[in-house]
Protein backbone atom coordinates (compact mmCIF):
# COMPACT_ATOMS: atom_id res chain seq x y z
CA UNK A 1 0.00 0.00 0.00
CA UNK A 2 1.37 3.17 -0.88
CA UNK A 3 1.66 6.64 0.63
CA UNK A 4 -1.48 8.01 -1.35
CA UNK A 5 -3.33 4.78 -1.26
CA UNK A 6 -3.18 5.40 2.82
CA UNK A 7 -4.16 9.09 2.17
CA UNK A 8 -7.07 7.83 0.21
CA UNK A 9 -8.33 5.62 2.81
CA UNK A 10 -7.84 8.21 5.81
CA UNK A 11 -9.51 11.26 3.63
CA UNK A 12 -12.55 8.62 3.32
CA UNK A 13 -12.64 7.67 6.96
CA UNK A 14 -12.20 11.79 7.79
CA UNK A 15 -15.07 12.92 5.77
CA UNK A 16 -17.72 9.77 7.01
CA UNK A 17 -16.22 10.49 10.49
CA UNK A 18 -16.67 14.89 10.47
CA UNK A 19 -19.22 15.34 7.69
CA UNK A 20 -16.76 17.75 5.66
CA UNK A 21 -15.88 17.49 1.77
CA UNK A 22 -13.24 15.35 0.39
CA UNK A 23 -10.90 18.67 -0.83
CA UNK A 24 -10.94 20.04 3.07
CA UNK A 25 -9.26 17.04 4.12
CA UNK A 26 -5.48 18.07 3.17
CA UNK A 27 -2.42 16.48 4.61
CA UNK A 28 -1.96 19.65 6.45
CA UNK A 29 -5.51 20.06 7.73
CA UNK A 30 -5.82 19.71 11.23
CA UNK A 31 -7.78 17.87 13.20
CA UNK A 32 -9.65 20.33 15.37
CA UNK A 33 -9.32 23.50 13.66
CA UNK A 34 -9.75 22.48 9.83
CA UNK A 35 -11.85 19.91 10.35
CA UNK A 36 -13.97 20.50 13.22
CA UNK A 37 -13.15 17.14 15.57
CA UNK A 38 -14.92 16.69 18.93
CA UNK A 39 -13.48 14.46 21.38
CA UNK A 40 -16.57 12.19 20.57
CA UNK A 41 -15.65 12.22 16.87
CA UNK A 42 -11.87 10.43 17.74
CA UNK A 43 -13.52 7.47 18.58
CA UNK A 44 -15.89 7.26 15.34
CA UNK A 45 -12.19 8.47 13.62
CA UNK A 46 -10.66 5.64 15.49
CA UNK A 47 -13.21 3.23 15.05
CA UNK A 48 -13.56 3.61 10.83
CA UNK A 49 -9.56 3.60 10.43
CA UNK A 50 -9.34 -0.23 12.08
CA UNK A 51 -12.23 -1.11 9.57
CA UNK A 52 -10.61 0.36 7.02
CA UNK A 53 -6.81 -0.74 7.08
CA UNK A 54 -7.94 -4.07 8.74
CA UNK A 55 -5.74 -2.71 11.73
CA UNK A 56 -6.55 -2.70 15.79
CA UNK A 57 -5.71 0.37 17.53
CA UNK A 58 -5.13 0.76 21.33
CA UNK A 59 -7.17 3.17 23.29
CA UNK A 60 -4.64 5.98 23.80
CA UNK A 61 -2.35 5.00 21.55
CA UNK A 62 -3.45 7.64 18.63
CA UNK A 63 -4.94 10.35 21.43
CA UNK A 64 -3.14 9.58 24.45
CA UNK A 65 -5.30 11.02 27.18
CA UNK A 66 -3.38 9.44 29.80
CA UNK A 67 -0.59 11.44 28.94
CA UNK A 68 -2.34 14.72 28.32
CA UNK A 69 -4.62 14.20 31.62
CA UNK A 70 -1.86 12.84 33.83
CA UNK A 71 -1.23 15.62 36.93
CA UNK A 72 2.07 13.53 36.90
CA UNK A 73 3.24 15.13 33.69
CA UNK A 74 0.26 18.28 33.72
CA UNK A 75 1.52 21.40 35.16
CA UNK A 76 -0.84 25.06 35.54
CA UNK A 77 -2.22 23.35 31.89
CA UNK A 78 0.39 22.44 30.57
CA UNK A 79 2.60 19.27 29.49
CA UNK A 80 5.93 19.27 31.54
CA UNK A 81 9.07 17.81 30.14
CA UNK A 82 8.23 14.47 31.43
CA UNK A 83 5.41 14.52 30.02
CA UNK A 84 6.59 15.68 26.38
CA UNK A 85 9.41 12.82 26.16
CA UNK A 86 6.65 10.34 26.98
CA UNK A 87 4.73 11.83 24.05
CA UNK A 88 7.65 11.80 21.83
CA UNK A 89 8.13 8.13 22.64
CA UNK A 90 4.05 7.20 22.37
CA UNK A 91 3.91 9.13 19.44
CA UNK A 92 6.96 8.91 17.16
CA UNK A 93 4.74 10.07 13.82
CA UNK A 94 3.65 12.90 15.15
CA UNK A 95 5.59 16.37 14.51
CA UNK A 96 5.15 17.93 18.25
CA UNK A 97 8.14 20.40 17.13
CA UNK A 98 5.00 23.29 17.35
CA UNK A 99 3.29 21.74 20.69
CA UNK A 100 6.75 21.95 22.23
CA UNK A 101 7.15 25.50 22.04
CA UNK A 102 3.70 25.87 24.04
CA UNK A 103 2.94 22.62 25.37
CA UNK A 104 -1.30 23.63 26.34
CA UNK A 105 -3.08 20.41 27.03
CA UNK A 106 -5.76 22.14 25.47
CA UNK A 107 -3.68 22.60 22.19
CA UNK A 108 -2.74 19.14 21.82
CA UNK A 109 -5.96 18.48 19.61
CA UNK A 110 -4.78 21.55 17.52
CA UNK A 111 -1.51 20.29 16.47
CA UNK A 112 -2.71 16.84 14.85
CA UNK A 113 -2.85 17.03 10.95
CA UNK A 114 -4.10 14.86 8.71
CA UNK A 115 -0.49 13.67 7.99
CA UNK A 116 0.61 13.04 11.45
CA UNK A 117 -2.98 10.70 11.17
CA UNK A 118 -1.42 8.88 8.18
CA UNK A 119 2.26 8.32 9.34
CA UNK A 120 0.68 6.64 12.32
CA UNK A 121 -1.24 4.21 10.06
CA UNK A 122 1.54 3.75 7.99
CA UNK A 123 3.70 2.80 11.30
CA UNK A 124 0.57 0.07 12.07
CA UNK A 125 0.53 -1.32 8.12
CA UNK A 126 4.07 -0.82 7.44
CA UNK A 127 3.15 0.74 4.17
CA UNK A 128 5.46 1.14 1.40
CA UNK A 129 7.60 4.79 1.52
CA UNK A 130 6.33 5.71 -2.05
Amino acid sequence: MTNEDVFSKVQTALVDALGVDDDEVTPEATMVGDLGAESIDFLDIVFRLEKSFDIKIPRGELFPEDILTNAEYVEDGKINDEGLAKLKEKLPFFDLSEFERNPVVQNFANILTVSDICRYVESKIGANQA
